[in-house]
């Protein structure tokens, strides 16, 4: 229960992020904007860290430096979905993201990528990524 209402929460943050990030793109650009996002997160994550004193910087040696990039595509993700919101608005964009995060997640659990445990998909998922798309595909009617 808590798991979705983090994921719950982080849509709405994901939502709000990016009307804020087209907005003041706006006025700077849009890659000062992902400049700009990236900074300002980083100092709030930092803030939150030294707050709760979280101690598992033991660990940091032993992540792949693959994993370690991860960071680095949020100045991809940022750029992406302000110009998506400019463009088609955005609804349509957070629907396109939401099908892109779901096909790909579906492509990482099924073949267990990323070290995650592999899934088994069955019928359901797939009438489900289905059923997402023909709504985007109606919503751009």
């Amino acid at each position: 229960m808590k798991g979705s209402l983090y994921a719950f929460l982080a849509g709405g943050f994901i939502t709000l992020q990016g009307v804020a990030n087209a907005r003041i793109s706006r006025d700077i650009g849009t890659w000062q904007t992902a400049a700009m996002t990236q900074f300002t997160g980083f100092i709030a994550a930092l803030f939150i860290l030294i707050l709760v004193r979280d101690g598992h910087w033991k660990m940091f040696s032993q992540i792949r430096p693959l994993y370690l990039c991860g960071g680095a595509l949020g100045a991809v993700i940022i750029f992406s979905n302000v110009t998506a919101i400019h463009q088609i608005g955005v609804t349509l964009s957070i629907s396109f993201l939401l099908i892109a995060q779901l096909g790909l997640t579906f492509l990482v659990d099924s073949n267990g990528w990323f070290g995650v445990s592999k899934q088994k998909m069955d019928r359901s998922q797939f009438i489900g990524i289905a059923v997402m798309i023909a709504g985007v595909a109606i919503l751009g009617f």
